[in-house]
């Protein structure tokens, strides 16, 4: 039987490149993965191997080194990598994420100085929006910039940077009320964000003059990457690592980099829904009650049949997503129902794969108990069900307007 969640319609690039990262999964990442997750070490030793494959410049043009592949290309990957370790992909989100938004955004001078280091994984990403007590509403960010003759200066504590430690460039919003009217900041608060890309040393502490990294947060499941704060305390940056160059632009930046972000998250819910569907059914079939195989009990069957038909529900609303952004379409309607359904299918697969289990699920020696912490996270990340509720709600009475 054909294995769930296949694609129609890719290049033999694109199955290769796919072939490729299955194997690398198969052999580098699930024999390790529980292990390394119960330590919460960082995943090092993979991370090199995702470097050697090229991975970190997949969607950075082949002009700054990277492959140039498309956004389903790179959904079909962190597809695969959340099947092995879901912490594995999040490494690579922020990562891409900035780098989307370089290649999309920023300067000429920005685009050469930092994609060809991105593409070679020696410059390694995150992204900073949210803020101790923001939440969902980045309208409310209070970290500022204030300018200063060439430079700003940035004050402002920032919350739930992944990769905050090990990266050393991070794309960070922040408001800068220069260049516009007060009337204007009051009514539409948005247009006085700007994105600042700030460069300093991986590690925790001062990592450079204004900017701190305080620690790791200690967190349920997600474990391995490393999920900071920010703290910047008069941070100058040189007024020409605002990104695009020009001010005021900085939320919609980061909102186009969301959309992307959020086909991904989709993507890490359909490779963990995979991976939990994979240990589910291996083990119905090793495990007997009454005298028999427990997956030749009807109340089992009936547990892997919902299981499956959610991977592949969730996988082809993520696939159609990644085709709607890359055929240049807007495709937040899109990318919010497949985050939503799959982050929501996901935690069900998962607990009924630990239901499966039995009492063995809730033991830290069988991978479904990592699986088990793991998935709670896509439920937040990148966006709440309900702010997704909320976007695709808006959007469809866009696209339904009673005209009456």
């Amino acid at each position: 039987m054909a294995r769930l969640a296949q694609t129609a319609g890719l290049t033999d690039v694109q199955q290769e490149i796919l072939a490729t990262v299955r194997d690398f999964v198969d052999k580098e990442i699930i024999p390790v993965a529980t292990e390394l997750e119960h330590r919460d070490e960082y995943p090092q030793q993979i991370v090199d191997g995702l470097k050697e494959l090229g991975l970190f410049g997949l969607m950075i043009p082949e002009e700054y080194g990277g492959l140039g592949e498309s956004l389903l290309t790179y959904a079909l990957c962190v597809e695969e990598i959340a099947r092995g370790w879901m912490s594995v992909s999040g490494i690579i989100n922020t990562h891409f994420i900035v780098a989307y938004m370089l290649k999309q955004h920023g300067t000429q001078e920005q685009k050469d100085h930092f994609l060809p280091r991105m593409a070679a994984g020696d410059i390694r990403g995150a992204f900073s929006m949210s803020e101790p007590g923001l939440g969902s509403d980045v309208s409310a960010i209070t970290s500022k910039a204030v300018k200063d003759g060439d430079e700003y200066v940035l004050n402002g504590q920032k919350m739930w940077l992944t990769n905050g430690g090990t990266s050393s460039l991070v794309a960070v919003l922040v408001r800068s009320d220069e260049g516009h009217s007060g009337q204007e900041t009051a009514t539409a608060p948005h247009k006085s964000m700007t994105t600042f890309l700030v460069e300093k040393e991986p590690g925790f502490g001062e990592v450079r003059p204004g900017l701190t990294i305080p620690g790791k947060i200690d967190k349920m499941g997600y474990k391995g990457v490393d999920t900071t704060e920010l703290i910047m305390d008069g941070l100058r940056v040189p007024a020409d690592r605002v990104l695009g160059g020009v001010t005021g632009r900085g939320f919609y930046q980061m909102m186009d980099g969301v959309e992307v972000g959020r086909v991904n998250v989709a993507a890490r819910g359909c490779g963990v829904a995979q991976r939990a569907f994979e240990l589910g059914v291996q083990y119905a079939q090793q495990r007997h009650t009454f005298g028999k195989p427990i997956a030749q009990h009807q109340a089992i069957q009936f547990k892997l049949a919902e299981m499956a038909t959610k991977v592949e529900a969730a996988h082809a609303m993520m696939v159609n997503a990644a085709r709607k952004k890359d055929s240049g379409e807007r495709n937040d309607l899109e990318a919010g129902m497949a985050k939503y359904l799959a982050s929501e299918y996901c935690k069900e697969v998962v607990e009924d794969a630990f239901r499966i289990h039995g009492g063995y699920g809730f033991s830290k020696e069988y991978e479904i108990e990592r699986l088990y912490r793991e998935a709670p996270m896509l439920l937040i990340g990148e966006g709440t069900a309900e702010i997704q509720k909320m976007i695709i709600g808006r959007r469809l009475l866009e696209e339904y307007r009673f005209q009456g």
